[in-house]
């Protein structure tokens, strides 16, 4: 085999790989035969020279090879998962899980943990006393089969090639690496067994792509891994230049998801979770329009059915169903103040990326992996973009539960929310479809 110096080089050259080289370099790295400063070098490489097509579907494929994949072709259905690129409030795969499995669907949703600004839907439902994300294979397998669907975190034998590469990544100044993103992404859901994947890719102040083109080039290499793995990607482009719905932060986003599951209308949260439900269905040929997919996503919210298998899901996972029932046994901190408005006027700016920040600071978010997280802080935006305001309203409410960090929060806040004296036109929620 050829050198990894070589091999190096030639991806520092601009010259392409072949599949026998990027074999060899990930399984040497996987088995302990390369460093990681020889890694490094290479993602730095391809950080500025990217990744042909050809180059991309092996590297995905060795990260997707690396452990186990899942096997549902025993299942009579259509298996499908989503994935968000992240935000802040962004509480979405909750509601949407339980909603696609009461559809028809069987959802194997394997999810992350929020880091920097943007929340995680594991520390979300861990915040459910008692639930557990860390459950072997065997069971989340039975609960997806049985349920209709599961929700875990990355387990050692799922894509661990990927567990490691994000974390050299990570201090490496190569996480931008749109080839990267792709590969990771579609690595760990690929190895669900998937037929059909739900992308939703923010753009926005408060989300990692902040602009429309950068979004647009990953959502096209994710789609072009997707066929090249016989799956679809549907992809919504969703705005996150404001906090989605109403509330940030761990406990708060459960009950924001607990009211979508029981039919109540939550603007922006609810729109999102009916549109990829009836996008999905669209894609499967289980609905023949968008209106006639929306339509029965309503209808099921409303029913009640979709919370009682979320419920059903909490329960078998270890979660206290008695706290979904009642909310008051979710930790929420007693500590709570109002932020009012001193002017007149209409709502022009909630910055997400400020209100992200700040729940870092009160300990509902973290900037490492094992930083630790209070799940019962967080924020009520009391007033969206476009809502007019008056002078004393309360503009966000901040729960917290240590003075010193609400004062550090603070500094992050005060600009957050700006005012305008003109009409202003609510946020674009949907920026566009692929």
């Amino acid at each position: 085999m050829r050198l990894f110096y070589d091999i190096i080089a030639d991806k520092r050259d601009n010259i392409a790989l072949s599949d026998e080289d990027i074999s060899y370099f990930l399984e040497s790295y996987l088995t302990g035969q390369l460093n990681d400063y020889q890694m490094s070098a290479m993602l730095m490489a391809i950080y500025f020279n990217s990744l042909n097509e050809r180059e991309l579907k092996t590297w995905t494929s060795k990260m997707l090879y690396s452990g186990k994949v899942l096997d549902f072709t025993d299942i009579d259905g259509f298996v499908v998962d989503k994935h968000s690129t992240g935000g802040v409030g962004d509480k979405i795969s909750i509601p949407l899980a339980p909603l696609l499995a009461e559809l028809g669907f069987f959802v194997p949703m394997i999810s992350g943990r929020g880091l920097g600004p943007t929340g995680g839907t594991l520390d979300k439902l861990e915040s459910i006393p008692g639930f557990r994300v860390n459950i072997n294979v065997e069971k989340f397998h039975r609960l997806v089969r049985e349920v209709g669907f599961s929700m875990i975190g990355q387990t050692s034998e799922i894509a661990p090639l990927d567990k490691r590469l994000y974390a050299l990544r990570d201090v490496t100044a190569t996480i931008e690496s749109i080839p990267m993103i792709a590969a990771s992404i579609m690595s760990k859901k690929l190895a669900e067994g998937i037929s059909g994947l739900m992308l939703d890719l923010k753009v926005g102040k408060g989300a990692f792509m902040k602009t429309y083109e950068r979004g647009k080039k990953l959502a096209q290499t994710m789609q072009m891994i997707g066929q090249q793995f016989n799956t679809h990607v549907d992809v919504l482009f969703t705005n996150m230049d404001e906090p989605l719905g109403y509330a940030v932060g761990n406990s708060l986003e459960i009950m924001e998801s607990l009211d979508v599951m029981q039919g109540r209308h939550v603007p922006q949260v609810s729109e999102l979770t009916v549109t990829m439900a009836a996008t999905l269905m669209k894609t499967f040929g289980m609905v023949e329009s968008l209106d006639e997919g929306r339509r029965k996503a309503e209808a099921a919210l409303k029913s009640g059915k979709v919370y009682e298998k979320f419920r059903t899901l909490a329960e078998l996972q270890g979660g206290d169903p008695h706290s979904l029932d009642d909310r008051s046994l979710l930790p929420l901190s007693n500590k709570k103040v109002e932020v009012r408005s001193e002017y007149d006027g209409f709502v022009a700016e909630v910055d997400a990326l400020s209100f992200g920040k700040a729940l870092i600071q009160l300990g509902g978010g973290r900037l490492r992996q094992e930083d630790s997280i209070d799940p019962g802080v967080g924020f009520i935006i009391n007033k969206k973009v476009g809502d007019r305001v008056s002078r004393g309203e309360t503009l966000y409410t901040i729960y917290y539960g240590s003075t010193a960090k609400l004062e550090t929060a603070k500094e992050y806040l005060d600009d957050a929310v700006r005012i305008s004296g003109s009409k202003v036109p609510r946020i674009e929620l949907v920026l566009g479809v692929l």
